[in-house]
């Protein structure tokens, strides 16, 4: 998405960092390049705008379940795996006593 205009920050930046931003997981700097562009660029605005509301949404319906501790840690690990670029094991999380093999 673009909003044809030009931007200190190109808008591929800001949506492929979204969630980030939205997660408030980046430094106070990009942060602020996140803001400047959002006031500048409707396009990436309205979007931003509709993740929030995805999030909060998701959260109100299914932020009162409990995330195993191992669950919680194995996807973290594969976050830090494919945010550092290294080859991501291509198989399934295993099955727990907790979670029952999906047919």
């Amino acid at each position: 998405m673009s909003c044809g205009e030009h931007h200190e920050t190109e808008c591929s930046e800001v949506l492929d960092h979204l969630y980030e931003f939205l997660d408030h997981e980046m430094p106070d700097s990009d942060c602020t390049k996140f803001e400047v562009h959002f006031e500048e660029c409707s396009p990436c605005l309205e979007k931003y705008g509709l993740e929030q509301a995805v999030k909060k949404l998701v959260k109100r319906c299914c932020g009162q379940d409990d995330v195993p501790a191992d669950l919680r840690a194995k996807v973290m690990g594969r976050i830090d795996l494919i945010r550092s670029g290294q080859a991501v094991p291509d198989h399934e999380l295993p099955v727990s006593a907790d979670r029952p093999a999906e047919a």
